[in-house]
């Protein structure tokens, strides 16, 4: 019998019973590398006559399919028949055992039974051999590029948010180092729990530079602080009313684009021998982070009358009233104004964006300058000006006429002097028109209230104040009393057009300081 590969084979018919089982020869062919999931190589013994086997104990039909591998025979279609003494064990002989995937065989005991055709056991990948790139896959290069790609970008985003976060958390602890000053030899200064805020600032302000609290003692202070109120809101941001041990303080929480308004009022409001009754109580400053954004702290004393412009919409005030609010407001702007000479001496400062909004009244009726945000310092020394580095320019309602048409002169500081006189003046005219003089008084109104909107422009303004040259009005009935004639006598010598012609506050304090004993007020 020869075997020959191909769609058909030939061998001769089974022999009687006793006979042994003709058994397929394959003839060796040559390696193949063949496609894995296509190439098939067919086997067949087939008897001469009907291709049959009979008289035979068991006939054998059967298909054979092999794993994939780089070469192989993946198909064989066999039909023999096996002798009685091949049925071993008996019952389940090993020749008609199958392998499910790979081999499939059927086995039968009648004459010619073997006729039936096999089909070829469906070949499936093994789960996860699926799919994969070359010829026999089934992704493509875009695939294949995204699957290694993908990790990759993912891998690139993961570092780059990590970069981000710790540079963002670098900036802000170094943006926290700014206003701190560290050091372990100090730990005997921070505030004692048995001492209150105000015999601390008391105690540090009267023994040391003036300046207020050391800068590692305004951080304990600040971060131990109980917000309890908001009170304010302004462009800056907004003010609270805070609890520190028992007492009340106020914290100004600027706005993240105002970090430059902060830091200047921190700075100026640090300046030594600043410390003064009629300007505002200067109690710490801090930035405080609360994991989302940073928040900036100015911490200082609690006026629970608030503004002298919200005082003046609330209540009318006396003769005795007007002349503390007057007097103080000048003691407190001249201050600022001073230089101290010596080795602890206090620079001249200019406030830049007096108003009433920017003056506190205290329990006591007399007034504390606030709000150094935009305040300039001069150094006689060298005659130089340190000017804010901020873009906020004044209120344009008290901008003086040579600050609005742009004539004043930057390099001189007895010029920014002279712009606060200005405003000064106008504020006095606020309080003026509240005072209840013979039973009479007037609502409150802002200055130029008749002549300008709600929200001038600088344009509207010179317009008013440098071209037509008006100032609020002073009515005659303001001579009938010494305290108003005064005062409205002080106003008219705030409001020349020439700064240089104004009254200096030094000047101004000693004109109501006069006035209260005329008065026989005790300030």
């Amino acid at each position: 019998m020869t075997v020959t590969a191909g769609p058909l084979i030939s061998t001769p018919t089974c022999p009687h019973i006793n006979s042994p089982p003709i058994l397929p020869k394959i003839s060796p062919t040559p390696p193949l590398l063949l496609d894995f999931s296509k190439a098939f190589l067919h086997f067949s013994v087939l008897t001469p006559k009907n291709h049959l086997c009979k008289i035979s104990p068991i006939f054998i039909s059967s298909f054979n399919t092999s794993l994939k591998s780089l070469w192989t025979l993946s198909k064989q279609h066999i039909r023999i028949c096996i002798t009685r003494d091949k049925l071993v064990p008996p019952g389940q002989p090993f020749y008609c055992l199958g392998a499910e995937g790979l081999l499939n065989i059927h086995c039968c005991y009648t004459d010619f039974c073997n006729s039936i055709d096999l089909k070829v056991p469906s070949v499936t990948s093994p789960s996860g051999l699926e799919g994969g790139y070359g010829p026999g896959g089934t992704w493509g290069l875009v695939e294949l590029v995204a699957v290694i790609a993908g990790p990759l970008f993912l891998l690139c985003l993961l570092l780059l948010v990590g970069v981000f976060l710790y540079q963002y958390h670098q900036r802000a602890y170094n943006h926290r180092q700014r206003l701190e000053v560290e050091d372990p030899s100090c730990d005997h200064l921070y505030p004692a729990k048995d001492r209150t805020l105000q015999d601390l600032i008391y105690d540090l302000s009267t023994s040391g530079s003036g300046s207020g609290l050391p800068l590692f003692v305004q951080r304990t202070v600040a971060r131990t602080i109980v917000l309890q109120e908001i009170i304010g809101k302004g462009r800056f941001g907004e003010v609270w009313r805070g609890r520190w041990r028992g007492g009340d303080v106020a914290v100004k929480i600027f706005s993240s684009r105002e970090e430059r308004s902060w830091f200047r009022e921190a700075e100026i409001y640090q300046t030594i021998m600043l410390r003064h009754e009629n300007i505002l109580g200067f109690i710490a400053a801090d930035n405080k982070d609360n994991g989302t954004w940073t928040q900036l702290w100015l911490v200082s004393d609690y006026h629970e009358h608030g503004s002298l412009f919200d005082y003046l919409n609330r209540y009318s005030v006396t003769t005795e009233g007007m002349i503390k609010l007057a007097l103080s407001a000048a003691s407190g702007l001249a201050h600022l104004h001073m230089e101290i000479l010596g080795t602890q001496g206090k620079p001249g400062i200019a406030h830049r964006d007096l108003k009433s909004k920017n003056i506190l009244v205290k329990k006591n009726c007399t007034c504390a300058i606030a709000d150094l945000g935009l305040a300039v310092r001069h150094d006689s020394a060298t005659d130089t000006i340190d000017i804010a580095p901020n873009q906020r320019v004044g209120t344009k309602r008290y901008m003086a006429p040579e600050v609005l048409d742009e004539t004043i002169n930057m390099r001189h500081f007895d010029s920014f002097k002279c712009a606060d006189i200005y405003a000064l003046g106008l504020v006095y005219w606020e309080i003026a028109r509240r005072c209840n003089s013979g039973g009479i008084h007037e609502e409150y109104q802002l200055p130029f209230y008749e002549l300008v909107p709600s929200d001038p422009s600088i344009e509207e303004m010179r317009k008013v104040v440098c071209d037509q040259k008006l100032r609020p009005n002073i009515p005659n009935w303001w001579q009938s009393y010494e305290a108003l004639r005064v005062m409205g006598k002080i106003m008219r010598e705030c409001w020349y057009a020439n700064g240089a012609a104004r009254l200096t506050a030094l000047r101004i304090k000693k004109t109501l300081s006069l006035l209260s004993i005329q008065e026989d007020i005790k300030v």
